[in-house]
Order: structure tokens, then C-alpha cells, then sequence
């Protein structure tokens, strides 16, 4: 089971990865490319537009060719894009290359969280699916550590490669290598992926019994439990008589799916990803220098992981919901006071190291809460029949928010000002809070059978 976890988890790595790389790649590509405000939000946003498209398809993809087939595609999609960005001649192909990372992101971002979730166990399916947040979590904090590394390189000793391609991409053009190393771990994705088996709950869906009942053996050790798995999931599917969009349009399920949709799209409005696309040049507006800011961006990215790290351990102990309140909680007092931060630091003298802290705080509160939780959920919300679907319509609206907030928080930070935009992100986690209080079910511990039966049953 773990084994399965791991495998499907590297697709998150991808995720986390080429979401954050484009954080040291900017000022870079502005500069190269004379780049407007505009222009540096579309270079940011365009994977995302990417996102959207992928996440959209790879509920219908995951329904109908099966999880592990979807997880192949995406680690194509990976790789394929990193290659082109490293070796693309202008700004438009930079931009196709990116869209094509962007479809990448959205079909993982549903399909891996959607394996991991129906090849657990209950007890065990909150930290599972986990490590899918975790893994991108150091797919952020490899990125930063990329972008570090290559700009020392360039610093002490690539202007002396001899090849042109080499000294190009890793001196003349660092982005370049930036973005081109995540070819190797989607390398290693696409290999891994081939030695993982199809969803046994996708195979009892599709009416092939006695394949789900093998990897069900397996997965539990015990043909006894995968029996009653299997039987559980039939039961379920004979109850359903609705076709797929009857389903989706019954108040319970469409209930779930709005309130998918709602702490989707509200999370991302909560500022992290301002944080992760954006913090180089946040700190560098803050007089860092581009190396130091790039310092910065490591430790936050470690923050990132440790926090993630935490809450895989305590996520079915504790509950969903309680990290939500104890965190979300936190993340207002931090975003408060970042805003504070940037409006008295001259009176007060406050350093740089005092941001950091303020920073570093943020992200782990948001990344032991919200950013753990999210997936979780998602994977866990929906019925059996519809679940691919249902999560593509909660993601899309996930990454429309994404979107939105990559777009607009250059443009953001000029009207609101710094100290303005982090308040703004802190009032909205009022209302994610609400949502989670009056309208989610607690469902640690429980199995995807009897959440399902409860937004059946509303």
C-alpha cells in the first residue's frame, strides 16, 4: 500500500515542482524578454491556464482509461515540457511549453490523489493520500533548491563550460537549466509508473472482479478484506441506478461538489500560492539581494516540508477539521503580521529576519492545514461511480483560483500595496473557516463507502 502511495506520489513532486520553479525564473525571463506587468503575469499565469485544461479532461480520462494510464500521460506531459522550455527559441514557445507543464499539473493533481485514496486502507487513507501533498511540498523545496544551486553555479564557475548548449543553459540563460531539470524526476515517474497496477475499486467499476480481487489481495495481505472491499463497492455501485450526471444533480452529491468547489477556490485566495510564485521578488522588493532572496525562498520551501511532514502523522489522529481551525487560525495572525511588517519596518527598524520568521510561520500553518487537507477531501468527498468527475469539477475550480492569484498579485501589489494585499488574504479565511465548520463532515477513520452514503443521504 505504501509502496503504491509512494509511486503515485512522485506525480505530486512534478506538481509542486513546476508550480515553484517559476518562482526563480522571473525577474530572468522579464529581463530577457522585455516583459510588461502584463506579460510577467501571463509567463506566470499560462501554466495555469494549462491546469485548468488538465484538470477538466482528467476526471472523464480517469473514468474511462483508468487511474494508471492518466498517471502515465501526465509524467509524458512532464517531461515533455521541461525538455521544450530548456531548448525553446522565443517567448511564445516558452509559453506553449509551460501550457503543456500547466495540462501536466491538472491531470496529476486528480489523478494521483484519486489512486492513492482508493488503494488505502481507511485507517491509514488520510496519511496516504498525504504524501501526495507532501511530495509536493519538496517538489517546491527541490525547485527552490535548484534555482539556488544553478544561480551559485553560474556565479563561481559555468562561464567556463565549453559546449554552447551547456554554457547557454547554465550561464548565459540559467532559466533554462531551471526549468529543464525537472526532465529527470519526470523520467523516473514514467518508469515507476509502470510497475503499479490499475485502482481496484476503477476494476470493480469497469466489471473486471477478478483482476481487483488480486490487487486487493495483495494491497491487504488478506484475500478475506479484499472480498469485503470488493463487496462493499459492489453494493454501493448496485444502489446507484442514476446515470453519471443524474448523480452529480442529486442534492447531495451536488451539495458536495459545491462545497468542493467553494474551499477550493477560497483556499487560493488565502495567499499561498502570492507566496510561493512570488516570493523572490517580494523579498527583493524588500531590498534582499537576488541570491539572498533565493536564501529565503529555500527556508521557506523547508517550512513547507516540515509542516507537511507533521500533518501526514497526524491528519487521521487528529481529524481534518481541527487542522483547519488550528491552522487557518494561525495563518491570520501571521498574514497580519507580514502587513504589519512592510508598514512599520522603517519606523521600527524591523529586519528582513523578522519577514522571514512572519514568512516561514505562514507557510508552515498553511501547509499543516489547508494545503494537507485539501486533497485529502477531495479524494474522499465523492462517489465511487462519479468521483473523477466530481474532483475535476472541485479542481477546476481550484485552479481557476490559481490562476486568478498568479495573474493578479503583481498587479495586486501595486494598488493594495504589500502590507494591503496580505490583509486581503487574511479576511479571506474567515469564510473557508465557516464553510468548514457549518457544512464538512469530519471523515477520518471512515471508509470512502460510508462517506459517500452520507451525501446520499442529505
Amino acid at each position: 500500500m505504501l509502496f503504491l502511495a509512494v509511486v503515485a506520489a512522485l506525480g505530486g513532486y512534478l506538481f509542486g515542482y513546476d508550480t515553484a520553479v517559476i518562482s526563480g525564473t522571473i525577474s530572468q525571463v522579464t529581463a530577457q524578454f522585455g516583459l510588461t506587468p502584463l506579460q510577467e503575469g501571463w509567463y506566470v499565469g499560462c501554466a495555469l491556464v494549462g491546469s485548468i485544461a488538465g484538470v477538466m479532461t482528467a476526471g472523464v480520462l480517469t473514468d474511462k482509461f483508468g487511474r494508471k494510464n492518466v498517471l502515465i500521460l501526465s509524467a509524458v506531459l512532464f517531461g515533455a515540457s521541461s525538455l521544450g522550455c530548456a531548448i525553446c527559441s522565443s517567448y511564445e514557445q516558452l509559453v506553449f511549453y509551460r501550457i503543456m507543464g500547466g495540462v501536466g499539473i491538472g491531470v496529476v493533481s486528480i489523478a494521483s490523489p484519486l489512486y492513492i485514496s482508493e488503494v488505502s486502507a481507511a485507517q491509514y487513507r488520510g496519511r496516504l493520500v498525504g504524501l501526495y501533498q507532501l511530495a509536493i511540498t519538496i517538489g517546491f523545496l527541490g525547485a527552490y533548491l535548484v534555482n539556488y544551486g544553478l544561480l551559485w553555479y553560474a556565479e563561481q564557475g559555468a562561464s567556463l563550460l565549453s559546449s554552447p548548449l551547456m554554457h547557454q543553459v547554465f550561464y548565459d540563460e540559467i532559466w533554462r537549466g531551471m526549468l529543464g531539470m525537472e526532465v529527470f524526476p519526470a523520467l523516473l515517474f514514467l518508469i515507476a509508473a509502470f510497475f503499479i497496477p490499475e485502482s481496484p475499486r476503477w476494476l470493480v467499476l469497469k466489471n473486471k472482479e477478478v483482476v481487483a480481487r488480486v490487487i486487493l489481495t495483495r494491497i491487504h495481505q488478506s484475500a478475506e478484506i479484499a472480498q469485503v472491499e470488493i463487496d462493499q463497492t459492489k453494493s454501493v455501485l448496485s444502489s446507484q441506478s442514476e446515470s453519471d450526471w443524474s448523480l452529480i444533480k442529486s442534492p447531495g452529491i451536488r451539495r458536495a461538489i459545491l462545497i468542493g468547489c467553494a474551499i477550493a477556490i477560497l483556499g487560493q485566495f488565502m495567499g499561498v500560492n502570492a507566496v510561493l510564485y512570488y516570493g523572490p521578488k517580494i523579498f527583493e522588493d524588500s531590498g534582499l539581494s537576488g541570491g539572498d532572496s533565493l536564501f529565503y525562498q529555500v527556508m521557506v520551501g523547508l517550512a513547507n516540508v516540515v509542516a507537511t511532514v507533521l500533518a501526514v502523522f497526524i491528519i487521521d489522529r487528529v481529524g481534518r477539521k481541527k487542522l483547519i481551525y488550528y491552522g487557518v487560525s494561525a495563518m491570520i495572525v501571521f498574514l497580519l503580521l507580514i502587513a504589519f511588517y512592510f508598514t512599520q519596518n522603517e519606523k521600527l527598524g524591523l529586519t528582513p529576519t523578522f519577514m522571514l520568521v512572519c514568512f516561514m510561520g505562514y507557510i508552515f500553518s498553511c501547509a499543516i492545514s489547508i494545503s494537507a487537507v485539501i486533497f485529502v477531501l477531495l479524494s474522499e468527498m465523492y462517489p465511487m461511480k462519479i468521483r473523477g468527475i466530481a474532483m475535476s469539477i472541485a479542481g477546476f475550480s481550484l485552479w481557476v483560483g490559481t490562476y486568478l492569484i498568479g495573474q493578479l498579485t503583481p498587479w495586486l501589489l501595486q494598488p493594495l500595496t504589500p502590507a494591503g494585499t496580505f490583509v486581503f488574504f487574511a479576511v479571506v479565511c474567515i469564510p473557508y473557516m465557516v464553510i468548514i465548520w457549518k457544512w464538512v463532515p469530519e471523515t477520518a477513520r471512515k471508509s470512502l463507502e460510508d462517506i459517500e452514503q452520507y451525501w446520499l443521504k442529505k
